[in-house]
């Protein structure tokens, strides 16, 4: 989970970013309009889609001009049919037209996110399997895709490198065994999980018997992660991974694997097409 502190300083941050990369050192556009002009319009979606990025709009537009009002229609985690109105607003014309391209920006591409978990979790929601992200998120928006990940219900993975051990391949080289890069990691920080990468069955058992909370399948046959799930019996979660497409998805959710970790989550994302328009 996010931690709320943490999630509201990378929002305000990075709206700012988007903000001082658009506007520079002034939109010399909206000077055309009068600075006394009140205008009111909407934001449509022309697509279905689930929302996702409410708060990052609402900071935008605060940035820009904390007179601007606006009213949601919806709520994030919302799925919405084409033509629905998202938000109303009203202020001066030129904060809204200054705000609009950095707040649209934000709601696609974070609704792009929710709409894609949300495909891939409907295809699995007979099974028990947990879907999680990556850490292959667009650069600087690693927090935000993640927030927006369980908007379109699946689940965070690692936040980054800091929160949890993922013992992969070269760890384990450098290391000496998966013995000695688990029981590493136990030193180093008590109580944190501890993720650890297998290729076959035999690394399987060598996590299971140095006490991996997590082991990660990757790249089994369906066989023998079917294999897996009945020789861990409960042991350690097991999660599936590598190169998990929609076509490949529901055969692995139905081995019993507890999670699967799908890069596409957050890397192959689809802005939602939207438009704003003034009354």
């Amino acid at each position: 989970m996010i931690p709320a502190e943490l999630l509201r300083q990378s929002r305000v941050e990075s709206v700012a970013h988007s903000l001082r990369e658009d506007i520079g050192d002034g939109d010399i556009t909206a000077q055309l309009i009068p600075a006394d002009k009140i205008s009111t319009g909407r934001v449509i979606t022309r697509e279905s889609a689930v929302i996702a990025g409410c708060e990052w709009v609402d900071e935008v537009f605060r940035q820009v001009d904390p007179s601007l009002k606006l009213t949601w229609h919806v709520k994030d985690g919302d799925r919405v049919e084409p033509d629905r109105v998202l938000f109303s607003f009203r202020g001066p014309a030129r904060g809204l037209l200054t705000a609009e391209r950095a707040a649209l920006n934000w709601l696609q591409t974070l609704s792009g996110t929710a709409t894609a978990c949300a495909a891939f979790a409907d295809k699995v929601a007979h099974t028990g399997v947990k879907l999680l992200d990556t850490r292959k998120t667009l650069p600087g928006l690693r927090l935000a895709q993640k927030y927006a990940v369980r908007c379109g219900g699946c689940y965070n993975h690692r936040i980054g490198l800091w929160d949890a051990f993922l013992i992969k391949e070269n760890h384990i080289a450098a290391c000496g065994s998966i013995a000695q890069a688990i029981g590493e990691a136990r030193r180093i920080a008590p109580g944190r999980p501890v993720e650890v990468e297998t290729e076959n069955l035999e690394e399987l058992n060598q996590g299971l018997e140095a006490g991996a909370d997590i082991i990660m399948l990757d790249e089994f046959s369906l066989e023998d992660m079917t294999r897996a799930v009945a020789l861990t019996a409960g042991r350690a979660k097991l999660e599936a991974s590598g190169g998990i497409n929609a076509n490949t998805l529901v055969p692995i959710a139905e081995t019993g694997v507890d999670y699967i970790s799908i890069g596409a989550l957050t890397k192959d994302i689809q802005a939602v097409d939207l438009s704003m328009r003034l009354d």
